[in-house]
């Protein structure tokens, strides 16, 4: 029986999380599910966003499921998903993205991953004032070359165990040459360990476009903070949006699998949610726990729904209910597929 701290999520977060809660324990997988508060429901109750407690019970428990979180634009609270990241140092985050069947997007054949570096970057989080006035503001972007070797070496090895053929490096060396030049020296470094992986690299503006022309030409994709933050958007654009894609963020010891959609408040309790995004977050789960076989058959059950279309949210063109949904995505499952 493997333990699993839960946070809930704000917003739609608790309907998709019960959703794919109900889901994964349908695959037959043994989890059980320590629930923890985090964002404006850990607000109300401890004055912080996130609690100690709810860092103890993730480092306690080294695994993590994880709804949408609220974060204040241009003010208020830090991002706990930042927080959660550099408080626990999970610093490869994850994000397939693969074209779904029945899901409206502009290409057929997407299937591809960005791995972005978490913890370092712009999103160091080091920023001030420069005058008294606050007319002028600095920001610190911290490139190291033990931060840069683990994620790159995390890619290199991640593509070799998922049989991936191609890693590509995206920088700006041109212009920041020392930060992201540093990144593209230590890829380089390393792709010369890893002869059976065909190693490239691209500066990101040119990235951004190739990924709209011809996203086939990508395997597995490694960058750095805010340019992953950038492109593991877009990518998932390329399938249909957010509401598709799942997310991993792994550390040494811990890992949260997490919806990287927003909290939607717009549509939070009228049973609309789609939970596509963090169901395929909790088949990311799966695997991590060593449970192939389920998180084959989740995937695989979650695929057929959409596809067949008779039973999908509003935001993927039906009328069904996220319950409804979650209903059909088990009847397959229990049917085997």
């Amino acid at each position: 029986m493997t333990t699993v701290t839960l946070i809930r999520g704000d917003g739609i977060g608790p309907e998709i999380m019960d959703a794919a809660i109900e889901l994964i324990e349908a695959t037959g997988a043994k989890l059980s599910w320590e629930e923890k508060p985090a964002g404006t429901a850990a607000i109300e109750r401890f004055g912080a966003p996130l609690p100690q407690e709810t860092i103890n019970s993730i480092s306690k428990n080294g695994i993590a499921f994880k709804g949408p979180l609220m974060t204040p634009v241009g003010g208020g609270f830090r991002s706990v998903n930042v927080a959660l990241r550099q408080e626990l140092d999970l610093y490869a985050n994850v994000r397939p993205a693969t074209t779904l069947q029945g899901v409206t997007s502009k290409f057929e054949d997407v299937n591809l991953v960005v791995i972005r570096e978490n913890t370092q970057g712009l999103y160091s989080g080091i920023e001030y004032h420069v005058d008294p006035q606050q007319q002028a503001a600095h920001a610190i972007s911290i490139i190291s070359r033990y931060a840069s070797e683990r994620v790159i070496r995390f890619a290199f090895e991640y593509a070799r165990s998922q049989q991936r053929r191609k890693v590509t490096l995206v920088h700006k060396a041109n212009i920041l040459k020392l930060t992201t030049g540093l990144f593209l020296r230590v890829g380089r470094e390393l792709a010369a360990q890893y002869p059976d992986i065909e190693f490239n690299d691209r500066i990101i503006d040119n990235m951004a476009m190739q990924l709209v022309l011809n996203p086939a030409q990508f395997d597995v994709i490694v960058t750095t903070n805010l340019f992953g933050d950038i492109l593991s958007d877009l990518v998932s654009g390329l399938i249909g949006g957010l509401g598709v894609a799942p997310s991993g963020n792994y550390g040494e010891e811990v890992a949260i699998f997490e919806a990287i959609h927003g909290t939607a408040p717009d549509i939070a309790g009228q049973a609309k949610a789609n939970p596509t995004a963090v169901t395929l977050s909790g088949a990311l789960l799966l695997r991590h726990i060593g449970c192939p076989q389920e998180s084959v058959a989740l995937e695989t059950a979650l695929r057929h729904v959409i596809k067949e279309g008779q039973h999908v949210t509003p935001d993927l063109g039906g009328s069904a209910s996220t319950q409804s949904f979650c209903l059909a995505v088990k009847e397959v499952l229990r049917a085997g597929g």
